[in-house]
């Protein structure tokens, strides 16, 4: 079973999924992806998550970011279950659903933790960047279903502090100031960054968001 770390390559793989056979590179061509597993069909957390993230998926599009969710049940399965996403949440799934009844995928991710669960997924959450470099990845258990919001708030962290030499600070929400990358000295960020740096501590330089 596979070990991802941060900054590895994503694995690739061919997969059959609720919209057809999905070739995992080729479905993210240029852009980003967030790929999220679940224990199984027809389990309660999840159904709310799907539905949740179907309703985010224009604000995942804006972003040039690709959904693509994984459960360990059969494509069939998936369908009956879509029906239910859509009605109790009021929305339409609009992305795959990997069906990975081999587990082929879920451990090609170390998607399953034997002290959690001998057989189904942990919810694990990966951001994969145009490069196919693992760029975040969360974890948590089958009991906690995930916060659509945070997902957003760290795929604009990232995509920021891809381009630009800044980093987030706590609970940063786009559009706020950010923080000097540590390896620019002040003077050279005061070239840099023309909206101004503002000095707290020698180590901890504020700057406003450079996109905002």
């Amino acid at each position: 079973m596979a070990t991802i770390r941060l900054g590895d390559k994503a694995p690739d793989f061919t997969a059959d999924s609720s919209m057809g056979t999905i070739n995992f590179y080729d479905y993210l061509g240029d852009g980003w992806g967030i790929l999220f597993s679940h224990p199984a069909d027809f389990t309660p957390v999840c159904t709310t998550e799907l539905g949740t993230a179907a309703k985010f998926k224009d604000e995942f599009d804006k972003r040039n970011v690709k959904m693509l969710a994984l459960s360990v049940d059969g494509a069939s399965s998936h369908a009956e279950w879509i029906k239910d996403i859509n009605e109790v949440q009021n929305t339409t799934v609009n992305f795959p659903i990997i069906a990975d009844e081999d587990k082929k995928v879920s451990d090609l991710y170390d998607m399953i933790h034997p002290n959690a669960d001998n057989n189904l997924t942990v919810r694990s959450v990966f951001i994969i960047a145009p490069d196919k470099t693992v760029k975040l990845i969360i974890t948590y258990p089958a009991s906690t279903g995930r916060n659509f919001y945070e997902l957003l708030r760290v795929v604009d962290s990232l995509q920021l502090t891809a381009y630009h030499k800044v980093a987030t600070p706590a609970n940063w929400k786009k559009g706020e100031n950010v923080v000097v990358s540590p390896a620019i000295s002040t003077e050279d960020a005061k070239g840099i960054f023309s909206k101004g740096v503002e000095e707290v501590k020698p180590y901890l330089r504020m700057t406003p968001d450079p996109t905002a």
